[in-house]
């Protein structure tokens, strides 16, 4: 392998959105806990720093027609979703615009000459790499804000059942709970994304991975990064753990493999916990960003040139994203969002032994993403929602025409579903004027929240009709593939009664989120005490 190339090798399916990006996750310290998995394909990684770097000077650069095949061969693809199941995409929000959900992976891979040099470990070299760096980039539909959502690496998460698609291999489903960054073994980065959906219930539509040497190439292009700590610096305790970092307290612009270490440390950054690293990492790619759209010297075509070059021989992508063309239009995408529209976050836990799992301020993340609420609190929901209210009106079939199949999912773990909910509710629909709303007396489903579905775009008008009749509120009207029909189905927030109370929801991001905004410059790592010098 050259200096240059690093690997990008996507995997993804058929895009339903109008634009691709994935982003590229910086890989972490190897500090040992490899299993015994299938051998690594070559350069299965990923890091959204180096993805974002790719598509903003790719977006930046003019090529002729045969050096654009020469960058569009340089990306390496593979697929998106292993697993079984699949996520219904998000609803269009009233300017008919959806969100865009990428999946930043980075690997731990040791499977070049470059990557055991900058990874050490030599007893790791040729095993599978494991997927220790997770971020989810949410980019909103109006593309006003951008959310970013780190999974520590240690999470215990069940990994579902994955094929290979390269050789027919199946990979069960986990037994029980395993550590997340094992999903990558599990047939390819398509299984971590197989894994977050279940997970998270949010749809993805990219993945992006780096490798060590694509961040070190990357962080070289682009001249160098500032990043901030309160005291000296070395990450190597007695017995040679840690990344080698050695910085001076203060700023330091990093670059190459300085840059690597810093995304990698651990050891020496606050409890030297995950956690903290996640930080770190969040820290480097605000100033990345604000580096992005300050250095006037990547204006120069050579270094433009070679930055191209490396970022596609540096990233693995779905095929979503496998041609500069749908990286140039996602970097327009991207650069809609100003830093302070930025917002990285870590994934709500708590310990479990030494791992950790996720916690209930977790799944108000998932939420907010889910429904693509700004993470920064600027959203415009509410006018949002209201137009969608409107529109309702206008894109309805009349009531005594809409069909609505009624089902009851007020069934909890401690509760049994509440009897009659559907015929009763159904009932209410019908008085109302929907003369074909129908109870399915089959079904005993569990739904924590009142949901209305529908499976199409011709039926979003009615379903809209159907939830604004009982006050349910436009959040809760979903596009569903599991539906043929508009389907409301009585949650366990509506065991009984017959007028529905929307409850009160919390759209505040969790304190426990430590959110970190994007235009914040005056961030600085905290050093622990040990590892000063």
């Amino acid at each position: 392998m050259t200096a240059d190339p690093v690997g990008w090798a996507g995997r993804t399916g058929t895009l339903t959105t109008q634009y691709s990006v994935q982003e590229a996750a910086p890989a972490t310290e190897g500090d040992g806990g490899h299993g015994s998995r299938r051998a690594p394909r070559k350069h299965r990684l990923l890091r959204w720093s180096a993805a974002t770097l790719a598509v903003l000077i790719l977006a930046a650069g003019g090529t002729g027609y045969l050096y654009y095949r020469h960058l569009n061969s340089n990306i390496e693809q593979d697929d998106l979703n292993l697993g079984d199941n699949k996520v219904a995409e998000p609803t269009p929000n009233a300017a008919g615009q959806t969100p865009l959900n990428i999946l930043l992976i980075g690997s731990d891979a040791r499977d070049s000459k470059e990557n055991q040099e900058l990874g050490g470990a030599r007893e790791t070299f040729g095993s599978t790499p494991l997927a220790d760096v997770q971020m989810l980039l949410h980019l909103s539909a109006d593309r006003t804000n951008l959310s970013v959502v780190s999974m520590p690496r240690d999470t215990l998460v069940k990994i579902p059942k994955c094929t290979d698609p390269d050789d027919g291999k199946v990979y069960a489903a986990s037994n029980g709970r395993v550590m997340t960054n094992q999903s990558l073994g599990h047939g390819g980065p398509g299984c971590t994304v197989a894994t977050w959906q279940e997970l998270t219930g949010i749809h993805i539509d990219h993945f992006v991975m780096v490798d060590f040497a694509g961040v070190v190439s990357m962080a070289d292009a682009i001249g160098g990064v500032p990043v901030c700590v309160d005291a000296n610096i070395h990450s190597r305790d007695s017995q040679g753990h840690g990344s080698g970092l050695k910085l001076e307290k203060g700023t330091t612009s990093v670059k190459g493999e300085q840059a690597l270490q810093w995304l990698r440390t651990r050891y020496g950054f606050e409890d030297g916990s995950d956690l903290a690293r996640a930080k770190a990492q969040h820290m480097y790619m605000n100033s990345m960003v604000r580096e992005l759209r300050a250095n006037a010297t990547l204006s120069s075509p050579n270094k433009l040139r070679k930055l191209a070059e490396q970022a596609t021989s540096a990233l693995t992508v779905d095929s979503g994203l496998g041609t500069v063309k749908k990286l140039y239009d996602l970097s327009n995408e991207l650069r809609k969002v100003e830093p302070e529209r930025i917002t990285m976050t870590t994934m709500p836990n708590r310990y479990v032994g030494a791992r950790v799992e996720p916690t209930e301020d977790a799944e108000q993340l998932f939420r907010l993403v889910r429904d693509d609420i700004a993470l920064d609190g600027k959203d415009a929901k509410k006018a949002t929602a209201q137009k969608a209210e409107e529109a309702s009106d206008d894109t309805a079939a009349a009531k005594d025409e809409i069909g609505v199949l009624v089902q009851n999912g007020t069934r909890t773990d401690s509760l049994a579903a509440a009897r009659g909910r559907a015929s009763t509710v159904a009932g209410l629909l019908v008085d109302k004027g929907f003369e074909k709303a129908v109870s399915d007396r089959s079904a005993s489903l569990s739904e924590a929240k009142t949901l209305v579905r529908y499976p199409s775009a011709e039926l979003e008008g009615d379903a809209q009709a159907v939830a604004k009749s009982l006050g349910i509120p436009m959040s809760s009207v979903k596009k569903s593939t599991d539906v043929s029909g508009v389907t409301l189905v009585v949650g366990a927030d509506w065991r009984e009664g017959t007028a529905y109370q929307a409850p009160e929801e919390d759209d505040t991001t969790p304190k426990t989120a430590e959110a970190l905004n994007g235009a914040d410059d005056s961030a600085c790592m905290h050093v622990n005490p040990g590892f000063t010098w």
